[in-house]
């Protein structure tokens, strides 16, 4: 029964959001209410619910802090410069744009924070996006296949995870993955050329115009979406480029919230936190929390511009808190009901015999859809424990399941369960379904391949 329900929540859940019956927000909170009550949770499905939004509060807050923290560097010019050189290298090329993003993405993604690597790499590359006419759904397919095939990293948590569920060394699960990774991520690079070609040929070459790509910019920072008519690809509004390639409208200017003066301490501050964040000192809302009242106070000193700093930024910030919250409504159904471990015996119970020999292909398998359907810590501590045990009986090591379970992160991370993956939907004004239409087949491949290239190396058992 609580299978049955679990699966038909979910379906009901997916079903709604990518035909855009409602949004993520309300079918976040309505659906697992309606199949947790159905499930008996009676009255008890308020302590269900509230223990799924205490668990995911430190995340609410970690997104709260760095929207701010990062629209704050965004605004003072610290990436200004990031984005002149990806313009010298981009130019007007669609491809050129689409391929860069996944390198971008790819790069940033080394700090292991989902997070993070989605508001650089849209602060920095959304202008463009908009000014090419390139459609902001590549941006976040792309960026999100980057980054949840990266996410294997041992600092990524997945692999941690792993290892630390199955009782073994985390190096021993990502080293020989290394081969599984890099393809993974030439199969990105090679959907990120193809999305590219795809746009050049649906919008054109275009010259880049200045002023058009101030007026995204400007459009981007006050959380709009789409240019004005007369600013769009195509239009005849505008002209011309600087022979030099800097291309000094990317981010306008003129804008009154520029710091040129403090450019070496914002970035001193932003290199201070990504190490303090890498060094896992530190819990990360509590750095957020920190380093965004540092950047408000040494950008904006008197408090009415401080204020403003805030408000300037506050459709993302609420946008994207608001769907981590309504996600504790079904991550706490889904818990306290038994849902999630109802559904992880059914599947580990319906594996036939003859597949044991073949157990970490199946958990590489199976690690595809139950990491979107339920968080990394309820599959590595739930799901493979049992996996494992089961493979142990014909001799495969627990070292290769957990390799064999990294695999399905390139899925994963376009899950509505990851907060990251909401808040790049969020920031680049993209529907999750639209998001999901193109990215969860993409995602599946990579994964796949990932998995058989495993295979090969002989990191993971065939």
């Amino acid at each position: 029964m609580l299978v049955a329900l679990g699966l038909a929540m979910v379906a009901v859940f997916m079903f709604l959001i990518m035909t855009k019956r409602a949004t993520p927000v309300v079918a976040l909170i309505l659906v697992p209410t309606i199949f947790g009550l159905f499930a008996g949770a009676g009255l008890g499905i308020s302590d269900m619910i509230t223990d799924g939004i205490t668990d995911l509060a430190p995340t609410a807050a970690m997104l709260f802090f760095a929207i701010i923290f990062f629209g704050i560097m965004i605004d003072v010019g610290l990436f200004d410069p990031i984005v002149r050189g990806v313009v010298r290298l981009v130019r007007d090329d669609p491809a050129r744009l689409v391929v860069g993003t996944g390198v971008l993405a790819a790069v940033v993604s080394l700090d292991g924070d989902g997070s993070t690597t989605f508001i650089i790499v849209t602060s920095a590359l959304l202008p463009l996006y908009l000014k090419l006419g390139v459609s902001p759904v590549v941006l976040t397919v792309v960026a999100g296949l980057a980054n949840g095939t990266m996410n294997i990293l041992p600092w990524g948590g997945p692999t941690a995870r792993a290892a630390a569920a199955l009782k073994i060394d985390a190096s021993d699960v990502f080293v020989p993955m290394i081969p599984s990774l890099v393809a993974g991520m030439v199969v990105v690079l090679a959907f990120a050329y193809h999305l590219g070609v795809m746009e050049r040929r649906r919008i054109g070459r275009i010259e880049i115009r200045p002023s058009v790509l101030a007026t995204a910019t400007a459009s981007v920072s006050a959380g709009g979406g789409d240019l004005p008519p007369a600013d769009r690809p195509g239009s005849s509004a505008g002209s011309g480029s600087s022979d030099d390639g800097s291309f000094g409208g990317v981010l306008d200017p003129h804008r009154p919230t520029l710091r040129p003066g403090l450019l070496w301490v914002n970035a001193a501050l932003t290199v201070a936190l990504l190490a303090v964040l890498g060094a896992d000192v530190v819990a990360i809302p509590v750095l957020f929390m920190i380093a965004a009242g540092l950047a408000l106070v040494i950008n904006f000193p008197r408090i009415k511009d401080q204020q403003a700093a805030i408000v300037s930024h506050s459709s993302s910030i609420v946008s994207v808190v608001a769907m981590v919250l309504a996600a504790a409504v079904l991550t706490g159904v889904f818990a306290g009901t038994g849902m999630v471990d109802a559904l992880a015996h059914w599947m580990t119970g319906a594996i036939p015999d003859w597949m044991g020999p073949h157990m970490a292909i199946v958990a590489g398998v199976l690690s595809i859809p139950l990491t979107f359907l339920m968080s990394n810590d309820a599959f590595y501590f739930g799901v493979m424990p049992v996996l494992t045990e089961t493979a142990s009986k014909y001799g495969i090591d627990p070292a290769e399941m957990a390799r064999a379970s990294i695999t399905g992160q390139p899925v994963h991370m376009q899950s509505p369960l990851v907060p990251a993956i909401l808040l790049l939907v969020a920031l680049a004004a993209v529907p999750l379904a639209d998001h999901h239409k193109k990215v969860l087949w993409r995602a599946a491949i990579v994964s796949v391949i990932m998995l058989v290239v495993g295979g090969l190396v002989g990191a993971i058992p065939l």
